[in-house]
This record gives C-alpha cells, structure tokens and sequence, in this order.
C-alpha cells in the first residue's frame, strides 16, 4: 500500500519518502511506483516529461526517524498488527517535528487507539485510499479520512487538501468511542 500512496502523491506533485527496513520491500515499492507511472504515460495520462517530473520527486530512506524529521505527513501503511501499529505511531510521536500529521491506513484499529499513546492527539488521523490503484480512474477510488475526538479541524483540512491535490473525492467521518 505504502507505493500505492507514494504514486499518488508524486502525481499531485508532492515530495514524496518511501520508507522500509528492508532493501528487497523498497526496491519493490520503487518498481510498484515506476510501473504506474509507465501506465500513466502508456495511457496518455500523463507525457514522458511530467513522469520523469514526479518521480523525481520520490527518496527511499531505511530509517523511519530520518523520515519523521523532514515529513509534514507521516503515513503508516503496516500490516494490521496493533503492536505494530502501536510501535510505529511511538516513533512519529517521538521524532516527527511539530505540526506533521501523524496518519494510518488501518482498517481495523481505533484511530484514537493510535492517538492515545502519542503528546499530540490532535494531529493523528485515519487515511486511507479506497480502491486506490494509481492506474484505476479517479471516480472509482476515493479518500476515506478518520477523525477521533481529539483530531483538529486544522488535522482534517491539511488531509482533505491533500486529497484534492490527489484528485480524489473524499469523505471526513468521526469513529464512535469505544
């Protein structure tokens, strides 16, 4: 998922890191990236210029920290593990820098859950692409983004400006308290 997003993000010209521990996941995620940027160009979506353009905007990093000290957004695309899930929003919290949000894609844990654990709740968020193939048209995929209590109107702006960057169609909705 973690390619999905950066492919997404590259193409609404974001500065984009691709982040994993493991040279063989990120060589992956390059090659995932650089394949949908091939169909963008083979499509006529985008010309051979403006991908070169955007993949040029995409670094790989082996170190989760590193990332969290230059990113304003943070997001988590682990596998639904809450330990995992749990260690990794420990590490944004602790070396991310002020004001970065701090985002999962999790379908099965509480955001607040997440946000619990961190000193700012109020910039922790669900995020998640929906049918989120970078080669699938933009009507069939869309942006889910997750408040709890705590997340910020300012939180919830910043992502839903992202999603229009991405040209996706999004919905905002608040979880329930557990």
């Amino acid at each position: 998922m973690g390619s999905r997003f950066a492919a997404h993000a590259l193409r609404a010209g974001y500065r984009t890191i691709l982040e994993d521990v493991s040279p063989e996941m990120l060589a992956a995620g390059i090659a995932e990236v650089q394949q949908s940027f091939a169909g963008f160009f083979a499509g006529g979506d985008l010309s051979a210029a403006q991908c070169n353009a955007a993949i040029g905007g995409l670094t790989t990093s082996r170190s989760v920290e590193d990332v969290c000290r230059q990113a304003d957004m943070l997001i988590e695309s682990l596998p639904e593990e809450m330990e995992v899930k749990l260690e990794i929003f420990t590490i944004f919290d602790k070396f991310a820098k002020p004001g970065a949000i701090l985002a999962s894609n999790t379908l099965t844990f509480p955001i607040a859950d997440l946000a619990e654990i961190t000193f700012r709740r109020e910039e922790c968020v669900g995020f998640r692409l929906v049918n989120s193939d970078p080669q699938e048209p933009n009507e069939s995929s869309f942006l889910e983004i997750v408040r709890c209590a705590e997340t910020s109107d300012a939180t919830v702006a910043a992502c839903a400006e992202v999603g229009r960057r991405m040209g996706k169609k999004f919905i905002v909705f608040t979880e329930a308290h557990s």
